[in-house]
């Protein structure tokens, strides 16, 4: 059964306009909001944050905590601060040609302390439900950096090769063997692992949902990401909810909503953990808008327990825009309130 209904929102500037978008999610059905934050907003909306979070308990939602983009080891598109600060040895570097990208390297130390320490500092002053790894990846070595696939991959830089060899006891391969995919694996999972138990040693009551790629999907290439084992994610007790990502056309078919609605709903029961499924609301609309309406009917019919949309308003006012938002955002809020809390 859907219990929870909600959107991604961007709006964390002022607490006063976020209080009226957030009456309007009540509106449209939805019962949590997932706030994307930046590395811009952590450090120059610092003190606004914690406000923000407070509005949106106020309306009666669930909040929780998405570390947008951050490093660019995070899904999302906006800028990294810690990128413009960083030595090279803490991006992810081409195995093939050696050269640094604009990413931040799961194995780096300071990238660790960085993204620890932003969590430990939102954890102890934001009284939000959870938090939400977003989209967790390896860059792919090729212009713009991208999740799409190549020979060569990320990252096999100084410190990865030095923690590799010392693992295994010979220099890391130049190519995706079975030991170097379950190395890069490893390495993503251990600073994911790691950063859920520091925020529950902070507040043992806040969730983790960890939020794959689909690895199925045309448009993203299984295994070049490096964590895409929804197998291992979701027996992952570190990560409460298992979450998976949007199918970024809107006119996919349905049998592969149905599939990987499916697939996400047996993985999260084989673990005793909520499903969650996200829909993409912004850019690609399909053409008949409606079908936006029969995606969260499948998703309802398949169980999964919790429904996301990327993202407020469909975009509306950003590049990333649904070509009629407006639109799209009345049909979401009316799907929401067809599926919420309902036998299927």
């Amino acid at each position: 059964m859907v219990t929870e209904t909600g959107v991604s929102y961007y709006g964390i500037s002022y607490s006063e306009h976020a209080r009226k978008d957030f009456q309007e999610m009540k509106a449209h059905n939805c019962t949590a909001v997932l706030l994307a934050l930046t590395e811009f907003d952590l450090f120059f909306w610092k003190p606004t944050i914690p406000k923000i979070v407070d509005e949106a308990k106020k309306a009666g939602l669930k909040v929780y905590l998405n570390t947008w983009g951050i490093g660019k080891f995070f899904g999302g598109e906006p800028p990294s601060v810690f990128l413009q600060e960083c030595s090279i040895y803490d991006k992810q570097w081409s195995a093939l040609t050696g050269e640094p990208l604009a990413a931040a390297s799961p194995s780096s130390p300071a990238f660790r302390e960085y993204f620890w320490g932003v969590l430990e500092d939102l954890a102890r002053t934001c009284d939000a439900d959870g938090f939400f790894w977003d989209e967790p990846h390896y860059a792919m070595p090729v212009y713009p950096i991208s999740y799409q696939s190549t020979t060569d991959f990320t990252c096999r830089n100084p410190i990865t090769q030095k923690l590799f060899k010392e693992k295994y006891g010979y220099e890391m391969p130049k190519t995706l063997t079975k030991t170097v995919l379950k190395f890069r694996f490893d390495q993503a999972n251990e600073i994911l692992s790691e950063a859920s138990r520091i925020v529950k040693s902070i507040n043992p009551n806040l969730t983790v949902t960890q939020c794959s790629l689909p690895a199925d999907n045309h448009f993203y290439a299984t295994q070049a990401r490096g964590f895409d084992n929804w197998e291992k994610i979701a027996f992952n007790p570190d990560y409460d909810v298992f979450s998976t990502s949007i199918l970024v056309d809107g006119n996919d078919p349905m049998i592969a909503h149905r599939n990987i609605a499916a697939k996400t709903v047996d993985l999260a029961k084989q673990n005793n953990k909520p499903s969650q499924r996200w829909i993409q609301s912004f850019f690609r609309s399909p053409e008949d808008l409606n079908t936006i309406r029969d995606i969260v009917k499948i998703y309802a019919k398949e169980g999964v327990n919790s429904i996301f949309s990327w993202t407020y308003r469909a975009g509306q006012g950003t590049f990333l825009s649904a070509p009629e938002p407006q639109r799209v955002w009345k049909i979401l809020g009316e799907a929401y309130g067809e599926v919420l809390n309902k036998a299927f």
